[in-house]
């Protein structure tokens, strides 16, 4: 996040059937961020224009963990959230650590996506969701 860019990342907004799941702005995310020691917000973009947001963080266990990830609705469907987490687990695996997050059991769209990208529930939950971890590969 950079003094350019959070004005068009704390206006990101889902589908009207995800907030549910998410808040109906970023803007609650940066405040999140702002307010915290553990969490990082990132801006996503498509091309040059910000299309959504996620953050990231590191636990008292040294895991890192990918939160607070929303997608404009008209950016949906597109492959935005798969590159977003793709990039930022590529990213966070280069410390060696377990990569955790976390969704609402009911959010179909969230479990299919992380579930394709390798995370695996854990069984255990934070709050209402399922933690789900990703192990990354020790590098060759």
């Amino acid at each position: 996040m950079d003094d350019d860019n959070w004005r068009a990342v704390a206006d990101v907004a889902p589908r009207d059937d995800q907030r549910n799941f998410v808040p109906a702005l970023a803007a609650r995310y940066l405040v999140l961020t702002m307010r915290s020691d553990v969490w990082t917000s990132l801006a996503v973009y498509a091309d040059e224009t910000v299309v959504g947001h996620v953050m990231w963080g590191v636990d008292d266990d040294d895991s890192r963990w990918i939160g607070g990830m929303v997608v404009d609705a008209a950016e949906q469907d597109r492959g935005v959230g798969r590159a977003a987490v793709r990039t930022l687990t590529d990213w966070l695996a280069e410390a060696g650590k377990p990569i955790r997050l976390s969704y609402h059991p009911d959010n179909t769209p969230a479990k299919t996506l992380y579930g394709s990208l390798g995370f695996n529930p854990t069984g255990a939950m934070e709050d209402d969701e399922l933690i789900a971890e990703l192990t990354p590969t020790p590098p060759q």
